[in-house]
């Protein structure tokens, strides 16, 4: 089976009830044992108390939902120094190189993410996947 990477705005999707067709993929992509980082559920927890206005003590829940779910990969010096060099090569901000970093040493082969290039092949053994497209 395909190993998959995804991107905090896949889980956001989760727990927005607004649009039942992207929560319907993100429950399915969630079902596969994805591998996430911290990161990953620090901007979940930030999205949903900001922009879904969910409750901190439902947010908490999420966020160890989250773990509980997914195989939660670890930002270290090395996935740091990946993400400072995939900045520029790759035209991404430090915090999405961050999470282009770490979806490469998990050894993902698809990232899926909204929000990142579409079909952008990373060091030729990864690929950035809209799956709402």
């Amino acid at each position: 089976m395909t190993k998959i990477f995804l991107d905090s705005n896949i889980c956001i999707y989760a727990f927005d009830r607004t649009d039942i067709r992207k929560q319907q993929i993100a429950f399915d992509l969630l079902r596969r044992f994805p591998v996430i980082s911290s990161q990953i559920i620090i901007e979940t927890y930030n999205a949903c108390t900001r922009k879904l206005k969910i409750s901190p003590v439902v947010c908490d829940e999420n966020s160890l939902f989250l773990c509980d779910i997914t195989n939660v990969f670890e930002i270290n010096a090395t996935v740091i120094r990946t993400a400072v060099a995939f900045k520029t090569k790759y035209l991404l901000s430090f915090l999405d190189a961050c999470i282009v970093a770490t979806a490469y040493h998990a050894n993902c082969s698809i990232l899926y993410s909204e929000d990142l290039h579409n079909n952008l092949k990373i060091e030729g053994t990864m690929t950035i996947l809209n799956p709402f497209l």
